[in-house]
């Protein structure tokens, strides 16, 4: 079922810069008044709309939700293009437009043995993921990326459970990386353990090709682009395979904004 959709208007508290260091791969943690969404996911995500976006940028821009609390709601995001340079530039008390939570969240199984493989902005969506399961010490993560630690908001998640951290800097470094997930997903996969996965696109082939391999129950969140968030626009759509609960829609396109960003990894053929 696909969860009511809020659309509000929300000010910005303050922004703050992460990897100073790294000039040029600019990342900012965003923190916003909170919205009414107390059936809020980890996993979900929203679309925001900056006033200052103008006529310029006419659609949203979508954002993995990092956490909600009654005082704030948190959103994490990298500079790589028009509608987030602008978004580098906002302000406190700067109004937004922003319509959610979107999309399904992550599975949680408190019992069960759960590892979380991040890459780069994958990281996101883990925040409040670790925030609010019930028992933590089930959850473990390996987290892969390019630019510097301090780019990520690593401590969030470090204070609540461990984190393995891999940094590609030269091409030996991605092989051990490689290396690393399929030993850990054959690992989990041998105790029916949870595997939830989020990165781009070369990743998420590469871990799904070993819940593949090993039968490991895993899913992935998707980092398509999206222009409506709501299922309108069609521009984010995912092949679906035989594993689809739903017989109408097997190896068919489904939308990932709604039927996701969230999917078994058995259920989704990535292009």
């Amino acid at each position: 079922m696909v969860p009511t959709t809020d659309c509000c208007e929300l000010s910005v508290l303050d922004l703050v810069p992460f990897g100073l260091a790294d000039p040029v791969h600019r990342y900012f943690a965003l923190r916003l008044s909170p919205p009414n969404w107390p059936d809020w996911k980890p996993g979900q995500f929203l679309m925001i709309r900056p006033h200052s976006f103008g006529q310029e940028i006419p659609w949203g821009r979508p954002l993995g939700i990092c956490l909600i609390r009654p005082q704030h709601l948190i959103c994490f995001f990298q500079v790589a293009g028009r509608g987030t340079e602008l978004m580098a530039k906002l302000r406190p008390h700067d109004p937004v437009q922003v319509w959610g939570p979107l999309g399904n969240g992550f599975a949680v199984e408190p019992d069960t043995p759960t590892l979380l493989l991040a890459g780069g902005m994958g990281i996101v969506p883990f925040i409040g993921y670790v925030a609010q399961h019930p028992k933590a010490w089930n959850v473990s993560m390996l987290f892969g990326h390019r630019d510097p630690l301090e780019c990520y908001p690593v401590d969030s998640i470090n204070e609540h459970i461990p984190v393995d951290t891999l940094r590609e800097t030269v091409p030996g470094d991605l092989d051990n990386f490689i290396f690393t997930l399929q030993e850990r997903i054959k690992e989990y996969a041998s105790q029916n353990g949870l595997i939830l996965a989020c990165g781009p696109l070369p990743f998420l082939k590469t871990v799904q090709s070993f819940a593949r391999e090993y039968h490991a129950r895993m899913q992935l969140s998707l980092e398509n682009k999206m222009a409506c968030g709501v299922g309108a626009c069609l521009g984010c759509v995912v092949r679906t395979t035989d594993a689809w609960p739903d017989p109408a829609h097997r190896n068919a396109p489904v939308q990932c904004c709604t039927q996701g960003p969230v999917f078994w990894a058995d259920q989704i053929e990535l292009a």
